[in-house]
């Protein structure tokens, strides 16, 4: 039988361990490890400001505000949830000064991430409740015009020796997948092709 099916996607599955080695290879051991792991450690240096832990009853909430710096630049915010449990749930709402809102989110996972597009320097309240039955325990990151920032410009930043290592495993994930689907055709094509020759003899 022709072996360009199994050949074709055995490649796919190499570059696929390939991306796995390396995506390992530069994720920090703690990432597995979720009552450790930190987000703001992980990513040094991205953040212009992270608040201290915060406890929040179920029930309660919890106000952090934010002072923009500079106008018309994208701000990126995140909450990460300490030690997160399943029914764990937040909502986030956030105004300025004026009582503009900004809009309200609901996080239900370990980490949320958003972008707003803030137009001119404003301070910002984060309105954080707890929806759930149990303690929660948070961090809030806050990233002014992330694209720009030294972490992304400086060639020696923890972001940048983690980010691209990361989007290349992703792409190279992604094609292996591509690859192997491709052999896996090419394998029942050939077989199909053997099967017809056997019937026409």
């Amino acid at each position: 039988m022709n072996k360009r099916g199994p050949i074709v996607s055995f490649t796919g599955i190499a570059i696929i361990g390939i991306s796995f080695f390396i995506m390992m290879s530069v994720i920090p051991s703690s990432f597995v490890d979720t009552d450790n792991f930190s987000v703001p450690s992980m990513f040094e240096g991205m953040f212009n400001d992270v608040s201290h832990e915060i406890l929040i009853m179920p029930g309660d909430s919890a106000d952090v505000s934010y002072s923009t710096f500079s106008s018309d630049i994208p701000l990126l915010w995140g909450i990460q949830i300490i030690d997160y449990k399943f029914g764990d749930k937040l909502s986030v709402h956030i105004s300025n000064i004026f009582g503009d809102s900004y809009g309200e989110f609901i996080q239900d996972e370990f980490i949320l991430f958003e972008v707003l597009q803030i137009q001119q320097s404003d301070t910002l309240n984060f309105e954080i409740q707890n929806l759930g039955s149990q303690n929660i325990i948070i961090v809030v990151m806050f990233s002014e015009d992330p694209e720009n920032s030294d972490a992304f410009s400086n060639p020696n930043s923890p972001v940048r020796n983690m980010v691209y290592p990361l989007a290349i495993s992703g792409i190279m994930m992604m094609l292996g997948i591509l690859i192997s689907i491709i052999g896996g055709i090419i394998f029942i094509v050939d077989w199909k092709n053997i099967q017809d020759k056997k019937r026409n003899y």
